[in-house]
């Protein structure tokens, strides 16, 4: 047998303990000599049976309110205890959720943090090696077009290498360019010697250390002209023919150049004496003045801008690899990038996961408690509907005590009219009493049947007071007084014993529960 089936058994037993002990109170007559402690009142019978038959219902009433409010508090009790368990087990739940689930939400947490500045820090790893990376882009996007440019500059200075070689080439290689032989104290004048020089040019030779080399084709007159000399340094005679000859001579560039001649004309012209003359040689060698120099400068320029073009070749080949590792290192850190915020995106999911699973927890403990809350407060306010059903019954015992204990004056001559009359108002209210005890046990059983998941915390009913009636005082002209008719006399200390000890078996375990 469960502990509810138990209290239900308990509280049924102390309903019905109070309602057999009320009908047999209230159905119970004393001898008219007894005399009662309650206030005494006079009245005709009529009006005594009218305010007991009132109060007797007031009784009923009350009994049967009380019957309802002690099943509408037993109701309650269950719900109570339903919501407390309810409540217990959220709790519990909630401990051991929070208990789990706690050290998930520190674990989570940390992981989340971790995962954060991981990301963080891969974040700014990626940002630097990107910049990185673009600044190498940059310097090796400058490097290059440094080489471009080298080239180029290398390019225009082999070109400019090119002409100078070219044209020292052909200035090695000999000019033929206009000459005149003209007087030397008179240039406007042509020498007397021109007409040895018909072809009036000469050829011009630049030679490896700046001077010129100068010839002049001598067409005739090889058996007059014996020296030719310049600066005092004779030039020389290569025979072309019988009569002509290339004289040729070494000199610094100029626009002219005197030379001393001797003729000697005695074997056609014997009383002529051989001549030595100055003839001014009017050829310009100026066009070949800086070759060597501008030559050298383009080989110069050549030769530097080689060696511009192999250093920016090597700085573009660095720049080409530092750029190269700073894009692997872009990609790398990237790579991190990525898998850190893959790894702070789950920890945060599992970190949010942790929370909700708390606060679902939570969640179900506060509504939990809110139901059992609302509980509580229904079975407060069944606890007060059911004290006040017992105040109320209270009353109306009270009320039925003083209508029993009102004393009625008859006349002597009526006293047995009176008597009869008051016996069957007494067996009136023993009637009505059965059929409020009949009442009450039939709710007993509802409340026993609805009780047997129901914990009853408290059942106490009111128990009425022992009605006792007062013998009639007769008027000071009668001699005599007759006793009221008595009814159930022979069971009353029985059935008032037996009421009394079903009231204690029900209300002793009840009472023992409660102090427990």
């Amino acid at each position: 047998m469960t502990s509810h089936v138990k209290n239900t058994l308990v509280t049924t037993a102390a309903i019905a303990g109070a309602l057999a002990a009320t009908t047999l109170f209230n159905t119970t007559t004393v001898k008219a000599d007894t005399t009662s402690s309650a206030p005494v009142t006079t009245t005709t019978s009529a009006t005594k049976d009218t305010a007991i038959a009132s109060a007797q219902a007031k009784v009923n009433s009350a009994s049967a309110a009380v019957v309802s409010a002690q099943a509408a508090y037993g109701s309650a009790s269950t719900a109570a205890f339903d919501a407390a368990a309810k409540t217990a087990a959220a709790s519990a739940s909630a401990a051991a959720t929070s208990a789990a689930t706690s050290s998930a939400v520190a674990n989570a947490q940390a992981a989340a943090d971790s995962a954060a500045t991981a990301k963080s820090t891969a974040d700014a790893n990626l940002a630097k090696a990107q910049s990185n990376a673009a600044a190498t882009s940059r310097a090796k996007s400058m490097t290059s077009a440094a080489v471009v440019s080298a080239q180029s500059a290398v390019a225009s200075a082999s070109a400019k290498a090119s002409d100078a070689d070219s044209a020292v080439a052909s200035a090695e290689a000999g000019q033929t360019v206009t000459a005149n032989l003209m007087k030397s104290d008179d240039p406007t004048q042509a020498s007397a010697a021109q007409q040895y020089f018909a072809t009036k040019t000469a050829i011009v030779k630049l030679l490896p250390s700046g001077q010129v080399q100068i010839t002049i084709p001598l067409t005739s007159g090889l058996k007059f002209l014996k020296e030719v000399s310049y600066n005092g340094v004779d030039a020389t005679f290569t025979k072309t023919g019988d009569d002509s000859a290339k004289i040729t001579f070494t000199a610094d560039p100029a626009t002219s150049y005197t030379l001393a001649m001797t003729m000697d004309i005695t074997s056609v012209m014997p009383f002529m004496p051989i001549m030595h003359e100055k003839a001014l040689l009017d050829v310009d060698t100026t066009i070949f003045n800086g070759l060597l120099a501008a030559k050298s400068d383009a080989d110069a320029a050549l030769t530097s801008a080689q060696a511009a073009l192999s250093t920016a070749k090597i700085n573009a080949a660095s720049a080409a690899q530092v750029a190269s590792n700073a894009a692997s290192a872009a990609t790398a850190a990237a790579t991190v990038a990525s898998d850190a915020a893959v790894v702070a995106t789950s920890a945060a999911t599992n970190l949010t996961s942790a929370q909700a699973a708390n606060s679902t927890a939570q969640a179900a403990l506060t509504s939990a408690q809110v139901a059992q809350a609302a509980a509580d407060a229904t079975l407060a306010t069944a606890k007060a509907n059911l004290d006040s059903a017992n105040a109320a019954l209270t009353s109306a015992q009270a009320e039925l005590k003083s209508a029993q204990n009102i004393v009625v004056v008859t006349p002597a001559s009526s006293a047995a009219s009176s008597a009869s009359s008051t016996a069957s108002s007494a067996g009136s209210a023993a009637s009505s009493a059965t059929n409020s005890a009949a009442s009450a046990a039939t709710a007993t059983s509802n409340v026993a049947s609805s009780a047997l998941t129901t914990t009853v915390t408290s059942a106490v009913v009111a128990t009425p007071a022992t009605t006792k009636k007062a013998t009639s005082s007769t008027p000071a002209s009668s001699t005599t007084a007759k006793t009221l008719p008595q009814t159930g006399n022979e069971n009353q200390s029985a059935l008032v014993a037996l009421g009394l000890a079903i009231l204690t078996l029900g209300i002793y375990p009840m009472m023992k529960r409660k102090h427990a």
